[in-house]
């Protein structure tokens, strides 16, 4: 059995990453100075052009976007503690990150932990992940309930939409409250009013019109990157998803991450995120060692789904998990499969299916 093997193979993971764990002060300057400058400087250059086309300021927007992932990929490695060894200026850092992402630091970072805690236990999804649904909880649903998850899987609201309301709705508004969280909830309120009271400040000094209009396509670009790399990086063909009582941590970070192995321009400007196996194994890891880490152990790569980034183009079919075949599928494998077993009589699924108590409250 596949999963065997890879518990046996990788037994000794934990020996493997421990050293990469350490936190590099030289690099970690290095690499602040290298994504905040040609952000800066970029964004000044995209002021600039607003008095000779629209045209190239949206064109630089899109080649910043790229240096505001790696500014966000910053804020999350101050999240998990890892960029720098004292944790006052990990937070120092990731908090004035969060001016130029505006997603608020330390409310993201908690949930973004949750995500580490539960990556691929059925019932944890929808926080910090994607949102899905099983073949059998799909197949439950009323017709209604079918389109509207179906629409909410379309590409265009998936990696379009969503992206903006996660940025101007669900970052503004903590509808997380988990038992805990008072603390982390208020931390919110207030990065989310010292963002706005300084975007305010430069729309006063710039021109409101022209600050939305460099700064607005650079968030709007981010975010649909960032959404797309999270989707491709979970939401893959060959993947994990297990119930909490059956999940096992390995697994889930190997076979329910992938290796997005982009060219090595875009590897640097996505800070390396796309080593997400290594990084769910241990978020302990700054992104600055995660390719020394996966080039210095090879086994680590054996068994990750690596994906190009035209293999990753297909993972947009992925819509639903078949528990059965534990695999990502379309819907029209699904639809071929309910026809088959209409065709032979064959006992479909949902007469015998009930949820689990865990995802009652499960809502599209």
């Amino acid at each position: 059995m596949q999963n065997q093997k890879i518990k046996e193979s990788l037994k000794d993971w934990r020996s493997m990453l421990h050293k990469y764990q350490r936190p590099n002060s030289k690099k970690a300057v290095i690499q602040i100075i290298n994504s905040y400058l040609p952000f800066l400087a970029l964004w000044v250059l995209m002021y600039l052009s607003l008095e000779w086309s629209y045209l190239i300021t949206l064109g630089l927007a899109l080649i910043n976007a790229f240096f505001l992932v790696r500014i966000f990929i910053i804020q999350h490695d101050c999240g998990h503690q890892s960029f720098f060894k004292s944790k006052k200026l990990n937070d120092s850092i990731g908090f004035v990150s969060s001016f130029f992402s505006s997603i608020p630091y330390k409310y993201w970072s908690r949930t973004h932990g949750a995500h580490h805690a539960h990556n691929g236990q059925i019932e944890h999804r929808g926080l910090g992940d994607i949102y899905y649904l099983t073949t059998d909880q799909y197949r439950a649903l009323s017709r209604t309930g079918k389109i509207r998850y179906r629409i909410f899987r379309s590409p265009i609201v998936l990696f379009l939409i969503v992206p903006i309301a996660y940025l101007t709705v669900t970052l503004r508004f903590p509808f997380v409250k988990l038992k805990g969280w008072n603390k982390i909830r208020w931390s919110y309120y207030l990065n989310n009013a010292l963002v706005l009271a300084v975007y305010a400040g430069l729309a006063l000094i710039l021109g409101w019109q022209k600050f939305l209009m460099v700064h607005i396509p650079v968030l709007l670009i981010f975010g649909i990157i960032a959404f797309w790399f999270f989707y491709v990086q979970h939401q893959h063909e060959e993947n994990y998803k297990e119930w909490k009582d059956q999940w096992d941590h390995l697994l889930a970070s190997v076979k329910g991450s992938t290796f997005y192995k982009l060219p090595k321009l875009f590897q640097w400007l996505t800070g390396n995120i796309g080593y997400h196996h290594i990084h769910h194994l241990n978020s302990k890891i700054p992104n600055y060692h995660l390719a020394k880490c996966a080039v210095s152990n090879p086994l680590l790569n054996e068994y990750v789904n690596t994906l190009s980034f035209t293999e990753s183009l297909k993972c947009i079919n992925y819509k639903l998990w078949d528990e059965n075949r534990q695999q990502m599928i379309s819907f029209k494998e699904f639809n071929k499969n309910a026809l088959y077993h209409t065709s032979t009589n064959l006992p479909n699924a949902s007469s015998t299916f009930s949820f689990r108590n865990t995802m009652n409250n499960d809502k599209v």
